[in-house]
């Protein structure tokens, strides 16, 4: 059975003191429920991703106590995309028609933390300096600029796109347009990442309301079909966060599993999406990402960066809305959040960030320590 998203709901990425995770994603909720045209109390069923909040579905208690199945949801940054794997897959099942997948998440400033020991690593791994993201994020994209000969100014082009798009973006944390020699001149965080190469923990909260494809005209006149929704893990050999230690011989990583196996749910190929959004923790995340989805070769970045193809008005659009850069990573509501931007896009309401030309095809992909993927492709 093919799944329709019907309505999208987002609360604003940043800082919000005095509102709780909760109640940024009652907002999200309504606002899904408003673009959709239904009430909260013809929802079946949920399913909520959070980070920091250990039961989501507590947001029940903000919208009505209507005793519907609610899930909750934690994998990592795939969050997002877990959650609204299970709830498209919930639908194709025939166990219910109308469900909604919420994330909401509201994090302190500064790198995440944790225990090694709870992401099966040693307990040493920690006490000499490796278990934090920044580290693991600019040792992938050192490794990667050496193999595939990706400049420092390509890692700043890619930030400065960020921020630029943020601008236009009502909806995100950072919103000041920087320059490239502002990006490269910001403090040295992990070689070769700058501290405007990074995007930022924060607050937010996003949500959908799917039902059955063939049920989604009769709530909106522009259903957007969810073609693919995947979830991949690593497999060994894979360079990903938080590994003590790697084998000789090297295989892909989780997001090439999942944009693979999206690939063939869908029925395309990367050649038929007209607009992106990739998981940029970081400006080499981006870099990596298009290569490792499909959309060009190892190293052919550098060009395609440095003529604009990865513009709003270019033939690759990544990252529209300013992606993690501009928006920040509240960890449940990251993946939702490019699923509502995707929605925007492939409607034409994007504004004054609209990819040109009538997209019909958008793709979004999320990535997350240890190494898990999730990759969605939705179309008109």
């Amino acid at each position: 059975m093919d799944v329709a998203i019907i309505g999208v709901g987002l609360h604003p990425f940043g800082r919000f003191p005095g509102v709780s995770a909760i109640d940024m994603g009652a907002i999200a909720i309504r606002r899904a429920l408003a673009d959709a045209g239904v009430e909260w109390r013809d929802i079946e069923f949920a399913f909520g991703g959070s980070y920091e909040i250990d039961n989501p579905d507590a947001v029940v208690a903000r919208l009505g106590l209507t005793g519907i199945p609610f899930t909750d949801v934690y994998n990592g940054c795939a969050t997002a995309a877990s959650a609204l794997t299970l709830a498209a897959n919930t639908i194709r099942l025939g166990d219910h028609r109308l469900g909604l997948a919420v994330g909401m998440d509201k994090h302190v400033p500064g790198a995440f933390k944790g225990d090694p020991q709870d992401y099966a690593c040693p307990s040493w791994y920690g006490e000499v300096g490796h278990f934090t993201t920044t580290k693991f994020f600019g040792m992938k994209i050192n490794k990667y600029m050496h193999d595939h000969g990706i400049s420092h100014s390509t890692l700043a082009k890619v930030a400065a796109k960020g921020y630029r798009n943020g601008g236009l973006n009502p909806n995100a944390f950072r919103r000041k347009p920087l320059s490239e020699e502002e990006i490269l001149g910001s403090p040295m965080l992990n070689y070769p990442l700058t501290q405007y190469m990074f995007c930022a923990p924060d607050e937010g909260a996003a949500a959908v309301v799917l039902c059955p494809a063939e049920d989604a005209r009769r709530y909106t006149e522009t259903p957007i079909y969810l073609r693919a929704s995947t979830v991949r893990t690593r497999r060994l050999g894979a360079f990903e966060v938080h590994s003590p230690w790697l084998p000789i011989e090297e295989t892909v990583g989780a997001t090439v599993d999942a944009s693979r196996a999206a690939y063939e749910m869908a029925g395309i190929g990367p050649q038929d999406v007209d607009v992106i959004q990739l998981q940029d923790t970081d400006a080499g995340a981006e870099v990596i990402h298009m290569a490792e989805n499909g959309f060009c070769a190892d190293g052919d970045q550098e060009a395609l960066i440095a003529d604009g193809a990865t513009e709003i008005d270019g033939p690759l659009p990544v990252n529209t809305d300013g992606g993690l850069i501009a928006n920040g990573e509240p960890i449940g509501a990251s993946g939702l959040r490019q699923i509502h931007e995707i929605v925007l896009q492939l409607r034409g309401q994007a504004g004054d960030r609209q990819v040109p030309g009538s997209p019909k095809v958008g793709y979004t992909q999320l990535y997350g320590a240890p190494g898990t993927a999730g990759v969605s492709i939705l179309s008109v």
